[in-house]
């Protein structure tokens, strides 16, 4: 496989037993990521600075997390269906989630000031305020398995239904639209709001990259490997790229507006790559869940 231009790093963060998982860029410059396995946040600066937080259950299963509109990050509790908040100096604070066993993965900050959350188990999306008061709207489908959510261009919070085999869409105001995907077993989970103005997913179940613009036009772009299993993807700042993880081979990848797709080889073929995300350096940083985030500059 083609290798960047520049090398790519490893950042010993935990024991292989951890599981880091979802990453983002937080207000106060550093990287912040949770470890699924541990019940544990951490954060890195981009210096190499490295903390721990340990949550109050080690078995919360911390999974995604994203920049609140109060300067602290939130985070998605899939084990024991709460809803995380941690601020910047290292307190953590959980809201429950209403309904029982509703597994929250998915969550990104919204215009309104609330954060807006995925439930896998309860086929629902939540809506949190910052003083922790929820709000679900049920779907129309059962067993859909709503996984990855982002903000859309137009407001409207856009998320993935994983065994649904669709792309939905909530306004602010609750209001759903599904949109099927063409592809049978596509099984859609990370999704991001792209440079063009589209949505861009991935397909784990059929190795292919989507694009769905806001009125609902959906296009394919097929990995080279198939088999790759691509689980999150994120928008490079400044660029016409999105940028993803395969999951299935250790690889990261990039694709462009008009879906021209390159892949590359992260340094161990088995470190599982999951969330990836932007540093204030430019850089992007990828959570493996061997214990390492992946470090590199396109």
């Amino acid at each position: 496989m083609p290798r960047p231009t520049t090398p790519i790093d490893l950042i010993p963060v935990s024991d292989s037993e951890a599981g880091p998982y979802a990453i983002t860029a937080g207000p106060d410059g550093a990287m912040w990521f949770t470890m699924i396995h541990s019940g544990r946040i951490g954060r890195l600066t981009t210096s190499g600075v490295l903390d721990h937080h340990a949550l109050d259950s080690a078995a919360c299963g911390p999974s995604v997390i994203t920049p609140g509109p109060d300067g602290a990050l939130w985070f998605t509790r899939s084990q024991d269906h709460r809803i995380g908040r941690i601020a910047v100096t290292g307190e953590a604070t959980s809201f429950p989630v209403p309904t029982p066993g509703s597994g929250p993965f998915g969550i990104a900050a919204a215009s309104d000031g609330a954060l807006w959350f995925t439930q896998m188990h309860a086929d629902r999306i939540g809506r949190i305020t910052v003083d922790g008061q929820v709000t679900e709207f049920p779907l129309p489908v059962t067993g859909a398995f709503p996984s990855a959510l982002t903000t859309g261009p137009d407001d409207a919070l856009w998320f993935t239904l994983n065994q649904a085999n669709a792309v939905g869409r909530v306004g602010l105001d609750g209001h759903l639209t599904l949109h099927p995907l063409p592809t049978e077993g596509a099984a859609p989970v990370g999704i991001t709001l792209g440079p063009d103005g589209a949505l861009w997913f991935v397909e784990i179940g059929a190795g292919q990259i989507g694009r769905i613009t806001v009125d609902g036009r959906v296009d394919e772009f097929p990995l080279p490997d198939r088999t790759a299993r691509p689980h999150a993807i994120t928008a490079q700042p400044g660029a016409e790229l999105c940028w993803f993880t395969e999951w299935g081979t250790g690889r990261v990848g990039s694709v462009t507006a008009d879906g021209h797709i390159e892949v590359y080889d992260l340094p161990a073929a088995s470190s599982e790559p999951h969330g990836l995300a932007f540093g204030p350096d430019g850089a992007l940083y990828v959570a493996m869940e061997t214990g390492e985030l992946a470090h590199l500059t396109p």
